[in-house]
């Protein structure tokens, strides 16, 4: 079999560069020229651990190759996978499928009979039979659609691409050529024993959504016992420890802090709650809403903080952001809960300057207004407060004492609750949390 993969961001240059490395020949499809040749030369347009290594490996082999021709990519490939961005509509929770169903429209009548193509991208529940209609309109007959969706994470994409806790396939037709082909093409994982579970077209959309929103929920969960917490004086990490015993509810996504962001969750949890209300079900997700909110309370919560420990206001004050990427090991900045923060401190008054150790170029085109530093240590010249806000491993093994030596104040805000309070407390600083005494 050879595969395309159409859109080549994210989701689709790791699952193009991974599929490369099962062994398959893989033509990538992207509408943007510039992209489709830094790809081509091996250069990956995001930092992703591990995929620059894949992509350079496969593209000297010759066996992943990169293109802006859908009549290319319709002869080239037997499997199409589909992995178009979803992004949410401005003004509106729902998800915007235009790119989706572009994409589709254009690849439809270029393909072959027999073809396959799967849906990977995250879309409402729906989609899928809609889809399938458009193709048997616009296609040559005889293409069979899947839908497959991701389950990765930031950061390990690779890892979670290649070595999978599951596989969901969803199909019309079960047994029939699509799921067989999808079986056949991920032989190599299944038979190391990662799970395949094959639905109908409308379950294989849910469990993605599914899936996020009960992870959103975990996450706000123990940011909302972080609000009780600071109102009675208890300490939400012993808290998190006590909770992680009990199997029912273990200790992962269970770490209070500055709360998610990023181009999943957020849009994810908003497009579920705007599909179910167009199917009826609104009062199903309601709980969605406040999961939502709590979620958005952390970032104003730490502006609060910071604006106590700069004596009740910004205004003449310095104050050090690490963090700008929404989680460590990525250079992503979509919703990033560090950058919100950063932004609201500096529309107070504050002078506020960022260190990232991958995401600098990405956060100055998002926020050019902010100031940014080469290092941990500039960024922190002369700040009265220190918040850290992204856990990079390069925050975790700060060493007080030296960053102490170029602050104004040795005050510290720790907003993803991982640094030793107790190791900052001896080398004199002042340091706060969310959740915590």
């Amino acid at each position: 079999m050879r595969i395309t993969v159409i859109g080549t961001g994210y989701l689709g240059a790791t699952h193009a560069a991974c599929m490369a490395e099962l062994g398959y020949e893989v033509l990538g499809l992207d509408i943007d020229p510039e992209k489709v040749a830094a790809l081509s030369a091996g250069r990956v347009p995001m930092f992703e651990p591990g995929l620059e290594e894949l992509l350079t490996r496969h593209v000297s082999s010759g066996r992943l190759r990169f293109t802006t021709s859908w009549e290319e990519a319709g002869a080239f490939g037997d499997v199409h996978f589909v992995c178009t961005n979803t992004p949410q509509r401005k003004g509106e929770f729902a998800a915007d499928m235009s790119y989706f169903d572009r994409a589709v429209d254009q690849l439809a009548p270029v393909l072959r009979p027999g073809a396959v193509v799967v849906g990977k991208s995250t879309v409402p529940v729906g989609s899928a039979a809609r889809i399938a209609e458009r193709l048997t309109e616009l296609g040559p007959g005889d293409v069979a659609l899947a839908w497959n969706p991701e389950f990765l994470r930031e950061g390990y994409a690779v890892k979670d691409t290649l070595h999978p806790d599951r596989l969901v396939i969803g199909v019309a037709e079960p047994g029939g050529r699509a799921e067989q082909t999808l079986r056949q093409l991920y032989a190599p994982l299944t038979e190391d024993g990662v799970p395949l579970v094959v639905t109908d077209f409308a379950t294989a959309e849910l469990v993605k959504a599914a899936a996020n929103s009960f992870l959103a929920t975990k996450i706000s969960f123990i940011n909302a016992m972080a609000e009780v917490c600071e109102a009675a004086g208890a300490d939400v990490v012993q808290l998190s420890a006590a909770l992680a015993f009990d199997e029912r509810i273990g200790g992962r996504f269970l770490n209070a802090g500055l709360g998610f962001g990023g181009g999943c969750l957020p849009k994810d949890i908003r497009a579920f709650m705007a599909r179910a209300g167009e199917l009826g079900a609104d009062q199903a997700l309601t709980f969605l809403r406040e999961v939502d909110s709590i979620n958005m309370r952390r970032r104003s919560r730490m502006v609060e903080l910071a604006r106590e420990q700069c004596g009740g206001g910004f205004l003449g004050r310095r104050v050090a952001v690490l963090g700008a990427a929404f989680k460590p090991n990525t250079d992503d900045v979509r919703d990033s809960p560090a950058l919100n923060v950063a932004a609201q401190i500096q529309l107070q008054g504050a002078q506020v300057t960022v260190y990232d150790p991958k995401a600098m170029d990405n956060a100055r085109k998002q926020f050019p207004s902010l100031t940014f530093a080469d290092s941990v240590l500039e960024a922190c010249e002369g700040a009265h407060v220190v918040l850290h806000l992204t856990e990079w491993q390069e925050f975790r093994e700060l060493d007080p004492e030296a960053v102490g030596s170029v602050v104004a104040s040795r005050q510290i805000l720790d907003g993803r609750n991982i640094l030793d309070p107790a190791v900052w407390r001896t080398a004199g600083w002042t340091y706060r949390a969310l959740g915590r005494p």
